[in-house]
């Protein structure tokens, strides 16, 4: 059962998450934050994971230990669910059309992390939501899954579609990534014999 719950609490914030890597899509997401929510909701769909996600923050400072702790905690469970990443594919990558946005996503899920992320946006808020939050997230999330983590958006305009492109980037190579490999059931996919030590 590839399942994971994590609770985390600080003074900043409390997130409590649930994931199945093996669900088909549904989410309950509440951060208080909607445009977080809107792509947790997209992310959960595209990587049919099943993502319940509690946070209560200190959104009259702003949203970003929000968000950020949404993604440690989000990392922490993937990690928490692959175990000992026995017979997982390990690696994926997609070119994520979204309308005039393309955007490149590739995860080696390795343990170590590491992110790269080459995505601009002309305007620094989707809403309320600030822009600079995104990479906040995917460096949280990749840090804390220790993932290899790669995010180009090749080209785009609008900042809504370059956002949801790099989740659903994230949510499509997660969805390979995580699959057991037929071929390779039982095995570690790594010549160490190990991943993340």
């Amino acid at each position: 059962m590839r399942k994971a719950d994590i609770v985390r609490e600080t003074k900043e914030t409390r997130v409590a998450l649930t994931v199945d890597l093996d669900g088909t899509g549904r989410s309950a997401i509440s951060t208080g934050i909607g445009f977080l929510d809107h792509m947790l909701d997209l992310l959960a769909r595209h990587a049919r994971f099943d993502l319940e996600i509690k946070a209560v923050g200190d959104l009259h400072v702003d949203f970003h230990h929000t968000t950020e702790d949404v993604g440690i905690v989000l990392g922490q469970a993937l990690k928490k669910a692959l175990g000992d990443m026995r017979g997982i594919t390990r690696y994926a990558d997609v070119l994520l059309p979204m309308d005039e946005t393309l955007t490149r996503v590739a995860l080696d899920i390795s343990g170590r992390p590491f992110l790269v992320f080459r995505t601009e946006f002309a305007v620094p808020k989707i809403g309320e939501f600030d822009t600079e939050l995104v990479r906040e997230f995917f460096q949280a999330f990749a840090s804390s899954a220790g993932v290899t983590l790669h995010v180009e958006t090749l080209y785009g305009v609008n900042a809504h579609h370059i956002a949801e492109s790099c989740f659903k980037g994230l949510a499509r190579v997660l969805r390979a990534a995580v699959a057991v490999d037929p071929a390779a059931a039982g095995e570690i996919p790594s010549t160490k014999g190990a991943l993340g030590t």
